[in-house]
């Protein structure tokens, strides 16, 4: 699978780390930045992240912030996406079986590397489960 992977300063240790991991597991990664800790607007990587998947560039995303509140607001702005902001190893599983989620957003103030690194390998090998859960993701986008 291709995986874009964007964080701003707050996340860029841990976007680091997790490109190793998904390299290691036999992943390509796109790295839509940041680059380094310097201070940056979480917006910008955001909205790389998101426009890659919505354009089918990449298969999935994964978005780092201090929290993953910020990331998560951007990502979901964006028609098709459905960017889940998950702490732990359950609703990771559940944001890609029952929601096929396809960016996760992480809060590296808030979920340590190791676990940070679980999510990602459940994300990752969770597929979508379809049936109801299809029918629900359609009614995300209709008006009225």
């Amino acid at each position: 699978m291709k995986i874009a992977i964007g964080s701003d300063h707050g996340g860029f240790e841990l976007k680091e780390n997790l490109k190793r991991l998904i390299t290691e597991l036999g992943h390509e990664v796109k790295d839509c930045g940041c680059h380094s800790s310097e201070s940056t607007d979480y917006p910008i990587y955001g909205k790389a992240v998101a426009e890659l998947v919505m354009a089918g560039a990449v298969d999935s995303g994964i978005l780092i912030c201090g929290t993953g509140i910020g990331m998560s607001m951007v990502a979901n702005r964006f028609p098709g996406i459905r960017a889940a902001l998950c702490h732990e190893l359950y609703t990771a599983r559940m944001s890609r079986a029952h929601n096929d989620a396809n960016i996760l957003c992480i809060g590296a103030r808030v979920t340590g590397p190791g676990l940070a690194e679980e999510m990602v390998k459940v994300w990752l090998s969770t597929p979508f489960e379809g049936g109801r859960h299809l029918r629900r993701i359609s009614l995300f986008d209709r008006k009225g």
